[in-house]
């Protein structure tokens, strides 16, 4: 007998489906890949990154921290996994892309309890479901979804970015560091590749005038109320930020501050850090350098870069139309639609953004489905926690311009504090409080059910 199906095998839906099959529930987790691949997935593992392999600060005073301290106060597995193949990032979480699928793929498939189908779900069941599926939900369930809401879906595009192979980096030119690093400079946990002035300034001039990918259709048919070509502000391509001003990378991903070159022993003009991406330590991918240039186009213009003059790439950067539903008109903060008690959407397709909101909203979505096939309340979290805020500000923001928003302290309710406190001690403040009022409301709902 299946009590639940979960839609979707990534981030959110692994973590749901575990969820609520480690409460007794029997789970039909679908996923389409690889027979039905996405254009930006590799591989047929659950919970692929296709973006960045970090998964944000582990420092308690960050909101990053702060979120990843609740969902180990709640279980989650997939932290455990992104522990358990983690790379050196100085104080982030990031992990081995491959190692942590893989991870991730076989807990699911061990479980007694989870049943893994490698099917497309083109339409939602009348029973019990979580919908998973994702930025890059296929247009069958696309459509499935938006004849049940009756609204219009919200789009905006999304970019990864480049990897190169860590033996083709010139380490003459480029140095390790982290930054602000004590400690030697080679010790540190980032590849970094300086740039002068004339050399950052010809960068951006070639940047700007490179070939780009032109859309498919299917991306420019954008759908009513939403302007052609609406980035998220949150991951733009780096040729996007280039136009917005000659000095606008200097002072975004390319910023050098906390970091010195230890040829000249002075701060570089800008800088493009490059993190390890696998365990092996033989590919790294540029950080915060999305990018929809064509192929050929990144392989001479991101050459460039000094110490990547040489540089081999294991992947390059692409861009693809990512998808998520009107939820402040279609999500209550339970993660349940408006219409329908036994129906939850989780993950980047509710409008939360990052690896760690995705992975929290699965679990809330897992937790809560099992709550309410056990006639119980379903959690609504504080808002005072950071998943608490994250729920309450996808189903009620305005509409009018609603962004897919990732942890941060702006989205908590405001402190009270009767000092002027410095921003870590502030951020400290805030992780307190979360940590306090999570560990309050789950005792009281433990013991309601007692």
């Amino acid at each position: 007998m299946t009590d639940l199906t979960v839609i979707g095998g990534g981030l959110a839906g692994s973590e749901a489906a575990w969820q609520a099959a480690q409460s007794g529930l029997n789970v039909k987790l679908y996923e389409m890949r690889p027979s039905n691949p996405t254009g930006a997935h590799l591989s047929g593992d659950l919970a692929e990154l296709v973006c960045s392999n970090s998964l944000g600060s582990n420092l308690t005073d960050r909101a990053s921290g702060v979120l990843k301290n609740e969902l180990r106060r709640m279980n989650s597995m997939l932290l455990d996994c992104a522990e358990e193949t983690s790379l050196p990032a100085g104080a982030a979480l990031a992990v081995d892309r491959e190692k942590f699928a893989q991870l991730v793929t076989k807990k699911i498939e061990d479980h007694p309890k989870i049943t893994l189908i490698r099917e497309e779900v083109k339409t939602i069941p009348a029973t019990p479901v979580i919908v998973a599926s994702g930025p890059l939900t296929s247009a069958n369930l696309t459509d499935s979804i938006a004849a049940l809401s009756g609204e219009e879906h919200l789009f905006f595009f999304d970019a990864i970015s480049p990897i190169v192979q860590a033996e083709s980096i010139n380490m003459e030119i480029a140095f390790r560091a982290s930054r602000y690093d004590k400690g030697e400079q080679d010790e540190g946990d980032y590849i970094n590749c300086p740039f002068t002035k004339d050399e950052y300034y010809h960068f951006v001039n070639e940047l700007k005038s490179a070939e780009r990918i032109e859309l498919r259709s299917f991306e420019e048919s954008i759908k009513s109320g939403v302007k052609a070509g609406h980035f998220f502000e949150g991951c733009l391509p780096v040729e996007i930020i280039a136009e917005r001003g000659e000095d606008s990378l200097a002072f975004g991903p390319m910023r050098p501050v906390g970091l010195r070159d230890p040829r000249t022993g002075k701060r570089p003009y800008a800088i493009v850090q490059l993190r390890q991406d696998n365990l092996a330590g033989s590919l790294y991918n540029m950080v915060g350098f999305q990018t929809n240039l064509k192929f050929p186009e990144q392989r001479r213009v991101l050459r460039l870069i000094p110490g990547l003059e040489n540089a081999e790439f294991e992947r390059y950067g692409q861009m693809h139309r990512n998808t998520f539903i009107s939820s402040p008109k279609l999500l209550r903060p339970t993660l349940q639609h408006i219409t329908r008690d036994d129906l939850f959407f989780a993950g980047q397709i509710t409008g939360v953004e990052g690896y760690m909101g995705n992975i929290a909203t699965g679990l809330l979505a897992g937790i809560n489905m099992t709550r309410l096939l056990n006639q119980q309340t379903p959690l609504t979290l504080p808002r005072e926690t950071m998943l608490g805020a994250l729920c309450h500000y996808i189903t009620n923001a305005s509409l009018k311009d609603f962004q897919p928003m990732k942890a941060n302290f702006g989205i908590l309710p405001p402190l009270f504090l009767t000092k002027k406190v410095g921003k870590r001690e502030k951020g400290m403040a805030y992780s307190e409080r979360a940590a306090s009022e999570l560990e309050k409301y789950l005792t009281e709902q433990e013991a309601a059910h007692e």
